[in-house]
């Protein structure tokens, strides 16, 4: 499983917020969700994905092309890829790790 970290910027709104645009493609995510095929968690700078490493390319491609639905003429992708094959690990559970480890250092 891997995880990806990616940021789809269109360029050329009318304003500087794009929630419109990551609202649509949370909903492109959901969708992949329900159908099993995915997880992700919404950060204030990025969305991080977990899946397999050909549904994330395609579910990339799918988001990518968000904007350009909604009347962009220009996207910029940035993608982040975390592709581990040691060891199965969830987003989650690598942050619980992190989480763990704090608990035990003394502040």
């Amino acid at each position: 499983m891997a995880i990806v970290d990616v940021t789809v910027i269109p360029i050329g709104t009318a304003g500087p917020s794009v929630s419109e645009y990551v609202a649509e493609i949370q909903k492109v995510l959901a969708a992949y969700k329900e159908e099993g095929k995915i997880d992700f968690m919404l950060t204030p700078m990025s969305t991080i994905i977990e899946g397999e490493l050909p549904v994330l390319f395609e579910v990339i491609q799918a988001i990518h092309e968000v904007p350009f639905a909604q009347g962009i003429q220009r996207v910029a992708t940035n993608i982040r890829i975390d592709d581990r094959r040691d060891k199965k690990r969830s987003m989650a559970e690598k942050v619980t790790s992190v989480q763990e480890k704090l608990k035990q250092e003394a502040y």
